[in-house]
């Protein structure tokens, strides 16, 4: 059964599944030197998202968030750190935007004190995003620390934010990106450059990511 109406050929599940094939070519490209066959995977990935996004008449800052996003992975798809640094400004202009459309959608704040279980969560990101930018502010160099700051506080805000709307499927999206997002800082700034666990974490983060990215979307599509 396909989430869409139609079958497996009509647009919106044929993007869908296109976006989904893509995510799993990436993954099994992980471990390749940067290319641009490599490139062109993991930016269609949620580029194909952000399409499905515009068939379905979904919000405009979705869309936004989406494109975005998409812009992030191709710079995070290559190596060096003005690519990393591309990436870090076009995910933090994403989270600015989700936190903007999750607060739109939502009921407000008072939401988070009203339900004890939505306010425990938000502590949680909290004491995560604190305890993540403590361990990165005594490994990253300085003209990476104010960066690193805004984005962990920009991630944080798009938790939050996401727990005032009541689309549970968003909600967990905003979960899996943050810890997505955690494992990344670890393997890239955290562990030794030798380290075996960089191996699986790697894998671990995209699928963390993708599933993030995809909740999110089909949370907006199909409420």
């Amino acid at each position: 059964m396909m989430p869409f109406s139609g079958g497996i050929e009509a647009n919106a599940n044929a993007t869908l599944l296109f976006s989904f094939a893509a995510a799993v070519i990436y993954a099994f490209a992980l471990d390749m030197p940067p290319k641009l066959s490599r490139t062109a995977a993991k930016t269609l990935t949620v580029a194909l998202l952000a399409a499905l996004a515009v068939m379905q008449g979904g919000p405009l800052l979705l869309i936004v968030a989406l494109g975005l996003s998409a812009v992030g992975d191709a710079f995070l798809s290559r190596d060096g750190e003005k690519a990393f640094l591309g990436g870090l400004a076009s995910f933090l202009a994403a989270h600015i935007v989700y936190v903007a459309l999750f607060l739109q959608a939502g009921s407000g704040l008072d939401l988070l004190s009203s339900q004890s279980w939505r306010g425990a969560i938000a502590l949680a990101m909290a004491a995560f995003g604190i305890v993540m930018l403590a361990a990165l502010w005594r490994r990253v160099g300085p003209p990476l620390r104010i960066p690193i700051a805004v984005y962990v506080a920009a991630i944080m805000a798009m938790g939050i934010s996401a727990l005032t709307t009541d689309k549970i499927w968003v909600i967990a999206g905003a979960v899996l990106f943050m810890a997505s997002d955690g494992l990344l800082a670890a393997e890239r700034f955290l562990l030794a450059a030798i380290s075996p666990q960089r191996a699986w974490m790697r894998y671990a983060v995209w699928v963390l990511y993708y599933a993030a990215q995809l909740a999110i979307t089909l949370g907006f599509l199909l409420a």
